[in-house]
């Protein structure tokens, strides 16, 4: 007898996704904006999500180019969707109004394939990758060749109560088992993490896939493979939804709720990613005393934990008017002092490993260790252009964790993703 999980995914709707793309090309262009057409020094339109102190990073940047070029900030909107759409239709269009894009680290392999942005060669290419971690210049290649400067990275944390806990669990299992002690014991237990029907559930499940030395698609990016390792951490997810140490909401979570969760005291445990930290010193300090971190935990007690990195990377527009000037401008934005600006004062962790050792970060991010720790040793989402459409229909099929059955489950993935990467992805 089918269970209504399996039969709600069974229903899920089949879109083509070539005919969505053709859609997109028939967008009239949007009106851009100035160049510098007017007989001034060219405007850099640098398309990027709001980050509170990117203006002062911009107006670093211009005193720097005297008078050659202005670099103009366009704030995208806060939803990552959002962004995405608005920068999609206005390529598809050719539009020329935009000349460097702040690409979230799952689209660069998709505007690459799509020819939207241009390839990094020369100085530029060397300079980007001088000193930067391998794990965010992976996400800014596509077949071999580097279309995107990484600009910052990010990656997850266990957070734990000292008080309760001596020591940080390396598994998940062991975590799992420390937290059934402390319900017990009737004090704070909970593991608190993202479960809900969205990219934080692909990133927890892509890293406990990694972590069980799991492969999703093939090496080369183009076939589904979803092999032993990927069933052990479908049975590894599983476990933790069903093991009565989870939030009630747990199926229904995303970054922030869990961070007011674990502030309001009932986490033993957080997985989440270090702005739980400036915010729990604010918002909760006596707390914040009995809080430490560590590496996220792994599968295997032996086998360290391969943590999935996040991030933004910046490419220039195929279609910009001054693309010599855009590659400027984006050297100029993920410079090394720029970045260490931006780790202390915005929170997003550099990709430039030498800045890890300037003496300031040590106040900034005590954390900056177990980051750098993890960012050595990192997992990558799938990369592929399909991304975004393969991330939609792993979020459906794993949703809600409790209800994944391991070997059906990942056959039923399998079959999903091998649909996605031949353009004609399941969506739900």
């Amino acid at each position: 007898m089918t269970d209504p999980e399996t039969a709600r995914r069974r229903r899920r709707p089949i879109v083509r996704l070539g005919a969505a793309a053709a859609a997109l090309a028939l967008v009239a262009p949007l009106a851009a904006c100035g160049s510098g057409d007017d007989g001034g020094p060219p405007t850099i339109n640098l398309y990027y999500s709001p980050e509170q102190n990117l203006q002062k990073v911009v107006d670093d940047c211009n005193a720097q180019a005297q008078g050659r070029y202005k670099i103009a900030y366009r704030v995208l909107p806060r939803q990552a969707d959002d962004q995405r759409v608005q920068m999609v239709r206005r390529l598809a269009a050719e539009d020329s109004g935009m000349d460097v894009l702040g690409l979230d680290v799952t689209w660069t392999q998709e505007f690459a394939s799509a020819k939207w942005i241009r390839e990094w060669t020369g100085q530029d290419k060397a300079e980007v990758e001088q000193g930067t971690l391998a794990g965010p210049l992976d996400t800014a290649r596509y077949e071999d060749k580097l279309y995107a400067a990484p600009k910052n990275t990010n990656v997850q944390l266990l957070w734990y109560r000292k008080d309760l806990v001596p020591q940080p669990p390396t598994t998940w299992d062991q975590m799992i088992d420390a937290a059934q002690q402390l319900k017990d014991q009737g004090k704070p237990h909970q593991v608190l993490t993202m479960g809900a029907q969205y990219e934080g559930l692909v990133v927890l499940y892509n890293t406990m896939a990694e972590s069980a030395g799991g492969k999703i698609l093939s090496d080369d990016g183009k076939q589904a493979v979803m092999d032993e390792g990927t069933v052990r951490a479908l049975d590894q997810l599983r476990r933790l939804a069903t093991s009565g140490v989870t939030s009630p909401s747990f199926s229904n979570a995303t970054e922030d709720p869990v961070r007011l969760e674990f502030q309001s005291g009932n986490g033993a445990f957080q997985v989440n990613w270090p702005f739980v930290y400036p915010a729990l010193q604010e918002a909760n300090p006596e707390l914040a005393k009995q809080v430490g971190w560590a590496r996220m935990p792994g599968i295997d007690a032996n086998t360290p934990s391969r943590v999935t990195i996040g991030g933004f990377n910046l490419a220039v527009s195929s279609y910009s008017k001054h693309p010599e000037l855009s590659f400027e401008a984006a050297r100029c934005l993920r410079s090394p002092e720029h970045q260490k600006f931006s780790a202390i004062n915005d929170g997003v962790p550099p990709t430039i490993e030498a800045v890890y050792d300037e003496p300031e970060m040590a106040e900034a991010y005590p954390m900056k260790d177990t980051i750098l720790e993890e960012l050595k040793e990192p997992a990558t989402r799938p990369l592929t252009p399909a991304y975004q459409s393969i991330s939609t229909v792993m979020s459906a099929i794993l949703s809600p964790p409790s209800a994944i059955r391991p070997q059906q489950t990942a056959d039923e993935l399998r079959d999903a993703i091998s649909d996605a990467l031949e353009s004609k992805g399941v969506l739900p």
